[in-house]
């Protein structure tokens, strides 16, 4: 069987990802995402981490694209605010960039990189569409969640379970495609005739 490891100390992504964290991970020094797309830092990180042992690690970089702000907070998601923002504080500032703004058009973006011993395996991306609300709603999940308004469900993401919100969410989407690239892989591995 494929062992996999994540390489993130976000708790609320950790949760999503139902994923072992890489061991260590919080005495390594942080990789630098110095790269100007999600898939850019994605690999960026998944390449750094995965040289630290032998087994596949992924690395996500995702965010919140809002078309009015031309794509922002985008990979600043994170740290929209500042450095070491709340999450409260950059959806603060989201709705403050917003304020009289008609179009509330928004969609999250996940991209997940798959590597191994340092190598780039493969990415993986997913996205949800969704509109911003005027106030947050609900204080489930994490980051822009409360914000994001999901009209299949009619309400937040800040208001639906976990399990509820991964049916549809940006990252189980990217998730999915690298677990179901994975299973391909197990599967060429034992096929008859295949390599050792």
């Amino acid at each position: 069987m494929i062992k996999l490891y994540g390489a993130t100390t976000n708790a609320g992504k950790l949760r999503e990802f139902g994923a072992e964290p890489l061991p260590g991970l919080d005495k390594t020094e942080p990789c630098a995402e110095t790269g100007q797309t999600f898939e850019e830092n994605a690999i960026q990180k998944a390449i750094y981490y995965s040289s630290f042992t032998t087994e596949f690690v992924f690395a996500d970089d995702s965010g919140l694209s809002v078309d009015a702000l031309e794509g922002a907070p985008g990979v600043f998601s994170a740290r929209y605010a500042g450095l070491n923002a709340t999450d409260d504080a950059n959806n603060r500032l989201v709705l403050q960039r917003m304020a009289g703004i008609a179009n509330r058009h928004a969609r999250f973006i996940s991209v997940i990189a798959l590597a191994r011993g340092g190598q780039l395996v493969k990415t993986f991306r997913g996205e949800v569409l969704g509109e911003l609300l005027h106030v947050p709603q609900g204080t489930e999940g994490f980051g822009y969640d409360p914000l994001f308004y999901y009209p299949g469900f009619g309400c937040s993401f800040g208001e639906v379970s976990l399990l509820q919100k991964q049916t549809v969410s940006h990252r189980a989407r990217a998730l999915a495609a690298m677990r179901e690239y994975l299973k391909e892989i197990e599967g060429n591995e034992r096929a008859p005739g295949s390599a050792a």
